[in-house]
């Protein structure tokens, strides 16, 4: 499995700590920046990750800013992306299994980082149902 992630300014730290996270369950991680936590701008993280996430279907994505609103807005404009804003558990897992996301969106200061990863572990873990009329909604808007 191979997860490309990326952040604001506003996401960086917790982006690090996702990354630390993700590197001891063994997962691939391709980082599209930011590279710190001084002012930058999210559009341009969320097009490098959905770029990337173009390029390899089979990857997911992870988009972190202040409230993940930003980072959600920037990737769904892009063809082909599902982008997700989660804050809970239940929803990283119904967004996954009923919608096939292949980005998770988070805000680092809406959650914090224990809560964060569960969120990911679950986004990750959960994989998509195939249902048919799942993927007929699905296909009503890609």
């Amino acid at each position: 499995m191979k997860i490309i992630i990326g952040s604001d300014h506003g996401g960086f730290l917790l982006k690090l700590e996702i990354i630390e996270h993700l590197r001891a369950r063994n997962i691939e991680i391709v980082d599209v920046g930011c590279d710190s936590e001084q002012s930058c701008d999210y559009p341009i993280y969320a097009k490098k990750l959905t770029d990337e996430i173009k390029n390899d279907s089979s990857a997911l994505g992870i988009l972190v800013c202040g409230t993940g609103i930003g980072m959600s807005m920037a990737a769904n404009k892009v063809e082909g992306i599902r982008a997700a804003l989660c804050h809970d558990t239940f929803s990283a897992e119904a967004t996954r299994e009923h919608n096939n996301a292949n980005i998770l969106c988070m805000g680092a200061r809406v959650v914090g980082p224990g809560l964060a990863l569960k969120i990911v572990d679950t986004f990750i873990d959960t994989p998509f149902s195939n249902d048919e009329r799942h993927i007929r909604r699905i296909s009503m808007y890609s």
